[in-house]
């Protein structure tokens, strides 16, 4: 007979795993769009102030 709670922990732990891998490739994301946005403002303010 096959063990469901053998199969259904491993289930679990495989999609905790793929949301947590999930979760950090965003917040990966986020801070490189952040970081490139901070450079655009930068970049603004500095031909703003030559003008």
């Amino acid at each position: 007979m096959p063990d469901y709670q053998k199969m259904y922990l491993a289930l679990f732990k495989a999609s905790e795993e793929a949301i947590n891998l999930l979760i950090e490739a965003q917040r990966e994301c986020e801070e490189l769009y952040m970081s490139a946005r901070d450079g655009e403002e930068e970049d603004t303010e500095n031909s703003e102030e030559r003008v």
